[in-house]
């Protein structure tokens, strides 16, 4: 439920298909993420995920979807 939520936030955000999104897919290598681009990433992970405030820091070092994932899945349990 977790990759499903991000990989379509990822779609928006990047205008690609939700498809083309797998657990493997790098922000910045797959995706062309620039340091912009991880700050309105992190905004919108933030705001669909209901994150604590300190939390934002760590989401913008990830470098994979499935970091992320990982993450999300270690916070919001």
């Amino acid at each position: 439920m977790i990759f499903e939520r991000l990989a379509a936030i990822i779609a928006e955000q990047f205008s690609v298909g939700e498809e083309t999104i797998t657990m493997d897919t790098s922000f910045t290598d797959d995706l062309g993420a620039d340091s912009l681009d991880a700050v309105d990433l992190t905004m919108a992970i933030i705001s669909e995920f209901d994150i604590p405030e300190g939390y934002d820091e760590d989401i913008m070092e990830f470098l994979t979807v499935r970091d992320v994932v990982k993450y999300l899945s270690e916070i919001c349990d």
